[in-house]
């Protein structure tokens, strides 16, 4: 039989994966795996239930863990695999990515690529990256500066910004108070300077318009794809670097994706043999760099060969990845993720004061929190 994997079509999502299906799929008479492929939007706006119900395999983000276990869409990985293994592919993998997939005591996805919030310039116009916030403000007066706000990003921005001050991210108040009214105050500050519509793209649309135009000079907080940093972009290349951070801050929230088995899955020894072939250390250092994939494996962030290919991409956010930010997960987060970003542009659009925007974030977060089912830590 052929079993179905649904990733997304971005070239990092799908590239690397169609060709190791590629080749564990030459000389068989029939496929062990076929790759379908949707935007991101499909993810985000289909319950997570339904596409388990339609595939074998599921790329997938983390916080929709808690959501997953609930509908009881995935098999738990110690039923798959050996606790050795996932044990070291734990171990091995970049900052907090493997722990992301571990909810309520087990594991129901592996990981297989990992991308951070981390700051991203335009080499020609910002030399150096700027050391504080204060110093990206003084910037924006005078270069085209962005926050990533579009979708879900604006609140992730604002928990990065928390979280690099050394202050709280979930508990019972969602954000501590005094990092949460500087962090708002700063994109007050930033928003009101921003080039107009900067705040309508997503981390794609921001990094293309970087390379492709003189729009925007500076994000300091994106999701990082590594194929921006390549050097076809000549002077318009990304140097994408660490995120501002204080001492005991932590780095950016954490993204990438799992792969996860479906409940309708049935896994044969040649399936998880594949499977398990992904987080191999050749696969993730030769062949997911060379297919526009950013692996979960600290060996290929740390690998001089990639990081000569990709801009030094890896080794100059590794900091950042590994001390990265992990999201809640619990069942109704990615509801309340999505208002809470609206909330935030709302309030940047009417320049709102940062008390009244984190009281409302708040009495989200606590309702979200109270209808969840199932653990919420």
């Amino acid at each position: 039989m052929t079993f179905i994997g649904l990733t997304w079509d971005h070239p990092r999502g799908y590239d690397a994966l169609a060709e190791t299906a590629r080749r564990v799929n030459e000389g068989r008479s029939t496929p062990l795996i076929h790759w379908n492929k949707q935007p991101l939007e499909g993810f985000e706006s289909a319950p997570i239930a339904e596409l388990a119900e339609r595939n074998d395999l599921l790329v997938m983000d983390h916080p929709h863990i808690g959501e997953a276990v609930a509908e009881e869409c995935f098999l738990p990985l110690e039923d798959l695999y050996p606790t050795e293994l996932l044990q070291a592919w734990q171990r091995d993998s970049v900052g907090p990515s493997a722990a992301s997939y571990r909810w309520d005591g087990r594991t129901w996805a592996l990981p297989l690529d990992v991308a951070t919030q981390v700051m991203a310039r335009r080499i020609d116009y910002i030399a150096e990256p700027p050391r504080d916030w204060e110093e990206v403000v003084e910037h924006a007066r005078h270069l085209p500066v962005a926050l990533s706000l579009a979708g879900p990003h604006a609140v992730l921005t604002l928990m990065s910004m928390v979280a690099g001050a050394g202050g709280q991210v979930a508990r019972e108040d969602f954000l501590s108070d005094i990092e949460a009214a500087s962090a708002l105050d700063i994109m007050n500050r930033l928003y009101a300077l921003r080039r107009a519509g900067s705040e309508r793209l997503n981390p794609i649309a921001l990094l293309e318009a970087m390379v492709r135009s003189e729009d925007i000079a500076l994000v300091p907080l994106v999701f990082g794809y590594v194929t921006y940093a390549f050097s076809r972009y000549g002077a318009r290349a990304i140097g994408f670097s660490d995120t501002i951070r204080a001492a005991g801050g932590k780095g950016g929230v954490i993204g990438g994706t799992g792969i996860a088995f479906s409940r309708r899955c049935h896994p044969t020894a040649d399936l998880l043999a594949h499977i398990a072939s992904l987080l191999s250390m050749r696969t993730q250092i030769e062949i997911f760099p060379a297919f526009g994939g950013q692996p979960s494996a600290r060996a290929a962030w740390q690998d001089a060969e990639v990081n000569g290919l990709w801009g030094e991409f890896y080794r100059n956010t590794l900091s950042t990845a590994e001390t990265a930010l992990l999201r809640p997960r619990f069942d109704g987060y990615i509801a309340f993720q999505t208002a809470a970003a609206e909330c935030i542009r709302a309030a940047l659009e009417r320049r709102e004061n940062p008390e009244t925007t984190l009281s409302y974030l708040r009495s989200l977060w606590r309702r979200a929190r109270h209808g969840a089912r199932g653990h919420i830590e």
